[in-house]
């Protein structure tokens, strides 16, 4: 379990180029700057931030093998997790982006640039208006329950795109609970939290009409 900064900052040099540990740095200085000016964290998870934000991004990537050459796309990005850690560890992977709040875009932009991450790029729109194209990886953090998520991204998806999807403590109810999908879900432990867990795995699309046998349920792991 990562609990410390040094253990975030091992695993970033871990799964990060060379410049990776820096870039992120600059993010957390640019992320609490921005925070006094729009409420994108809380400030109580600034005091912790590369546990919070840095690292349980970063996890991520343990699930992604490293000839993966995109895109990746990140739903409902938010503050930019993971979505820019992502793209600060691995800028030479394209990582895009979708976030439909003017404030949110803006910030997101302006970290692009300043970290001069010329792969990412940001979708300023609603999921709904995105053009669909096929996404190596898909991720989401706290962008909705998992049902509904799959509804509205499935298109992105094709039947060797990785899904990757903190759900914190409700990860295993939702996966039980999914129907109507052909899945291969799985849950796996958080490396930053021992309440939380990251639903991974991949979809073949919608259950047929006649129906799917339910999957067994998900186990810790």
């Amino acid at each position: 379990m990562i609990a410390s900064e040094s253990e975030a900052r091992a695993l970033v040099r871990e799964y990060g180029d060379a410049g990776a540990e820096a870039r992120c740095e600059r993010l957390l200085t640019m992320l609490a700057e921005e925070n006094a000016r729009q409420n994108l964290v809380s400030a109580a998870s600034l005091t912790e931030a590369w546990v919070r934000h840095i690292a349980d991004s970063a996890q991520l990537l343990q699930f992604v093998p490293r000839e993966t050459s995109g895109p990746w796309l990140d739903l409902g990005t938010g503050a930019g997790f993971p979505g820019l850690v992502i793209a600060a560890l691995r800028p030479d992977l394209p990582v895009i982006m979708v976030e439909s709040r003017a404030r949110r875009i803006k910030w997101l932009q302006r970290v692009c640039r300043e970290l001069d991450l010329r792969a990412a790029r940001v979708e300023g729109s609603r999921l709904e208006q995105v053009e669909a194209f096929p996404a190596a990886v898909v991720s989401a953090r706290a962008f909705a329950p998992l049902d509904r998520l799959l509804a509205l991204s499935a298109r992105f998806s094709t039947s060797d795109t990785i899904w990757l999807l903190p759900k914190g403590r409700s990860a295993w109810d939702e996966v039980n609970r999914l129907t109507g999908w052909r899945h291969m879900f799985h849950v796996e432990q958080s490396l930053t939290d021992p309440e939380a867990g990251v639903v991974v795995g991949t979809v073949a699309g919608p259950a047929a009409s006649s129906g799917i046998p339910r999957k067994q349920k998900a186990q810790r792991t």
